[in-house]
């Protein structure tokens, strides 16, 4: 019995030992971060057939999806180009891993602003504080001219 209560007794004052932390505290992000996350602004230009190529403003926040080796995010677009004003909330993803340089894929599903759902996708390279890639997707399935291509050009918000 006295084993047991000394056992015990060792437990609970190991147990305050672990639990006090040495009274530090750190004001610092908690885990690793990526360095796609935040937000990024560049230029959206999008060439349709049979119209002029035309660009506009555009701004994408990317937000580190849990559990995901910093690879997966979940991505803000907002767009102000004169044909595709949209936000839209999309996936992205980075390989071959979670450094600079990487590959970016961007696909997802927007409300157009011709009263449809709109599908897009970007292939490109992220660097560490630059992404080039292309652009494209389909607006609305029944227009004669549905379908988009073009390029999208962002720097992280912050960076030269």
């Amino acid at each position: 019995m006295r084993t047991a209560t000394l056992m015990l007794s060792w437990l609970l004052t190991a147990a305050g030992v672990v639990g006090c932390g040495g009274g530090s505290t750190t004001t610092s992000p908690s885990g690793p971060q990526s360095f796609l996350a935040g937000t990024w602004s560049g230029t959206l230009t999008i060439e349709r057939e049979g119209e002029p190529t035309s660009t506009g403003s555009v701004t994408w926040t990317f937000a580190v999806v849990p559990d995901t080796n910093l690879q997966t995010f979940q991505t803000t677009i907002r767009s102000q180009h004169s044909w595709l004003p949209i936000t839209a909330t999309v996936s992205s993803a980075i390989t071959p891993s979670s450094a600079p340089p990487a590959r970016i894929s961007t696909q997802g599903n927007y409300t157009s602003p011709r009263g449809c759902t709109g599908t897009l996708l970007s292939v490109g390279n992220a660097e560490a504080t630059r992404i080039e890639a292309d652009f494209s997707g389909v607006d609305c399935p029944s227009l004669e001219t549905s379908t988009f291509t073009g390029r999208v050009t962002l720097t992280k918000a912050g960076s030269p």
